[in-house]
């Protein structure tokens, strides 16, 4: 039963780094459309 719950444990973890990691990359994608946006501008 120990091993399963580390199992669960790791699979849990790694989906939750990912997702992080998508954010993350989503959330500077959108700041970079808006910098080119602002400099189109000025």
């Amino acid at each position: 039963m120990t091993s399963f719950r580390a199992i669960i444990l790791a699979i849990v973890a790694s989906v939750v780094v990912t997702g992080c990691n998508t954010v993350k990359g989503a959330g500077r994608d959108i700041e970079s459309v808006g910098q080119a946006g602002s400099d189109a501008i000025n």
